[in-house]
């Protein structure tokens, strides 16, 4: 259990915070404790907010200067985060954050997911050996053995991929395995691989105003005890752009929100099926901001209406 002074020094100590106006995280000192969550089916649990490594990540990944990723990893690691999501179609992002890991002495602490993908050939099946070409990269990559997690990408060919991840878990290569979508037309075929293979995580899209993992998905993980894994809890853009100019409601702070970032995130991760949320960004004040969703309290049910009318009434 840490106060909120505490945990800006923290912020501090981690050389990512001084930019911050110490208002929009650290309100009062009440005490703040960091909300983890159990992975189904097992005594492990991990932080209910990560980083993922798409969108601005990956640009920064792709240049000449990732400074700014170092301190991002530094950020996530000070404030009592352990997962990032990534995959070897993130550009540059599995290389080079498993390189700033290992100079950071961080590759054991992390919680690494990243993603197999290799394109099926012409609609069919993936290539096998393909596919153990590029899990075998990601294992150098990273330079963790076993990964944590793995997941197929965007329902690649599960048959060919999800195959391959079941024999390297056998093996003991691999912690987890999974699958992702975050398309809608994707969603019927993931609830049958969800019925059909011993996953240990799916990695879906959900956001306040994208519920419809709600509707049958989520229910379904429950019943099967799969960890779930949110990627673009902000609406990728929607969200920002619908609160471009506007305060925080006051009421925010009864389950210790002072930014949108955190509105946004607290919302997801309280949903009980939530294992993690995983939003991109490559500066380090906003991992901050996002770890800062994974303190203090969540909203209930009640407040979860509240959330969800006030943001449809923008």
């Amino acid at each position: 259990m840490i106060t909120r002074r505490e945990y800006l020094k923290l912020s501090v100590a981690a050389g990512v915070a001084l930019s911050l106006n110490p208002r929009l995280l650290l309100a009062d000192d009440k005490p703040m404790s960091l909300i983890t969550r159990t992975i189904p089916g097992t005594s492990e649990r991990l932080p209910v907010v990560g980083l993922g490594s798409s969108a601005t990540f990956s640009r920064v990944a792709g240049s000449e200067d990732v400074a700014a990723l170092r301190e991002v990893l530094q950020a996530l690691d000070a404030n009592g985060g352990s997962v990032f999501d990534t995959a070897p179609s993130y550009g540059a992002s599995e290389e080079v954050a498993g390189r700033l890991a290992r100079e950071l002495g961080l590759t054991e602490k992390i919680f690494w997911a990243t993603k197999l993908n290799v394109a099926p050939r012409g609609g069919g099946a993936a290539d096998p050996a393909e596919a153990r070409a590029q899990l075998d990269a990601s294992f150098r990559k990273i330079g963790k053995d076993p990964i944590d997690l793995v997941q197929v990408h965007n329902m690649g060919d599960p048959d060919t991929q999800l195959g391959l991840l079941k024999e390297r878990k056998a093996e003991g290569r691999i912690r987890y395995i999974g699958i992702t979508t975050t398309f809608a037309p994707q969603y019927e075929h993931l609830e049958q691989v969800m019925r059909e293979e011993p996953l240990d995580f799916i990695g879906v899209d959900y956001a306040i105003d994208n519920r419809t993992m709600e509707e049958r998905i989520f229910p379904l993980a429950r019943e099967k005890g799969i960890g779930v894994l949110v990627y673009a809890p902000f609406g990728r853009t929607r969200l920002w752009e619908a609160v471009r100019g506007k305060e925080v409601p006051e009421w925010a702070a009864e389950f210790d929100a002072s930014t949108w970032g955190q509105f946004f995130l607290k919302f997801v991760v309280s949903n009980p099926v939530v294992t993690v949320a995983t939003p991109a960004t490559s500066q380090a004040r906003h991992m901050v901001d996002n770890m800062g969703a994974a303190m203090g309290r969540l909203p209930d049910e009640a407040m979860r209406r509240r959330m969800i009318e006030h943001i449809e009434s923008l």
